[in-house]
């Protein structure tokens, strides 16, 4: 019998239970997947808690890898025994085996093993869209990461290192720090005790920086509107202290006609075409070794309650797997 973590009612990790589900044959266009890893990423504890509204009961997870098992009609791009790999997919990752679109798919490539891909997915693409489109990353531009020792932090900073930018990235201690130092940022903060503010300013000779890439929401926003350079950019793609307080956008005009966006990777990778765009980059960054992946966190499936608890308690660096 297939076991799936799933949530009936909204709240702390405790709300997560171990379950067994029935899996059934494909539809039109799904796949039956065997899954081997599942992500976490902060985005799960926004469903589980309820900031973001699911239909209850749930399952949980956006992003995993596994073996296909069957396809349904109309799927001709995979076949059982393929290694395969998601990041935008309907919400079910935490699962033994699951249904799953076969479009929001992609094939895993030689050299990429099933716990790298479940813990680059949706990181490794949020961080594609981010530094490739929603602000294209320069040889040269000076940015900001907040979260930089986390699983989308480490990623981004090193691809933004490999195209040429300069990386300042904030941390909350210096254990993380060294973790965001040894994966790509030049220059780190450690914003419990230092004014980012004052540092951006100091490091940069007072002319801020091109871009800030904030998934930290209510405590950083308006700090980060500080740090930008006039006509720069905030890219707020998460609230991991959260949700931004509503404000004026006189706001943006009196720090020098800023941008603000608020991006997500549903958006981005939308069609078939633009996510196997993205992956393919992806794929060659990591297969490259301009990026690695550091997997610091493992804790078995059934375990996915005490996984979330250490999230939020902030004990997790880089990208954490749930093994199947």
């Amino acid at each position: 019998m297939v076991h799936a973590v799933r949530f009936h009612k909204t709240g702390g990790p405790e709300v997560l239970e171990w379950e067994q589900v029935q899996v059934g044959d494909p539809g039109r266009g799904e796949v039956r997947l065997r899954q081997t890893a599942a992500g976490l990423n902060f985005l799960d504890t926004y469903y589980r808690s309820g900031l973001y509204p699911t239909q209850l009961p749930s399952g949980l997870g956006s992003e995993g890898a596994g073996v296909v098992e069957a396809v349904g009609p109309g799927v001709r791009q995979f076949n059982p025994g393929d290694r395969v790999a998601y990041g935008s997919a309907p919400l079910g990752a935490y699962a033994q085996a699951r249904l799953i679109p076969a479009d929001r798919l992609v094939k895993l490539p030689e050299g990429i093993d099933d716990t790298t891909a479940a813990a680059m997915m949706l990181k490794g693409l949020t961080a594609q869209y981010l530094i490739r489109q929603t602000y294209r990353v320069r040889r040269g531009d000076t940015i900001l990461l907040h979260a930089a020792a986390g699983g989308v932090g480490l990623i981004l900073s090193q691809w933004a290192r490999h195209l040429g930018a300069t990386v300042i990235g904030t941390v909350s201690s210096d254990a993380k720090a060294e973790q965001a130092r040894a994966h790509g940022c030049e220059h780190v903060i450690i914003y419990t005790r230092e004014d980012f503010v004052a540092r951006v300013a100091e490091i940069t000779a007072g002319r801020k920086v091109q871009v800030v890439y904030d998934s930290v929401g209510r405590d950083t926003f308006l700090k980060s509107l500080d740090c930008c350079a006039p006509r720069g950019l905030v890219a707020l793609f998460g609230q991991s202290s959260g949700a931004v307080e509503p404000f004026s956008p006189g706001l943006l005009q009196s720090r020098g006609s800023l941008y603000l966006t608020r991006p997500t990777l549903f958006s981005y990778a939308a069609t078939r075409a633009s996510l196997n765009r993205m992956a393919r980059e992806l794929f060659a960054v990591v297969r490259s070794g301009a990026v690695k992946i550091p997997v610091n966190q493992t804790y078995p499936l059934q375990e996915a309650a005490r996984a979330h608890a250490d999230l939020e308690a902030r004990r997790t660096t880089g990208s954490t797997v749930l093994l199947v």
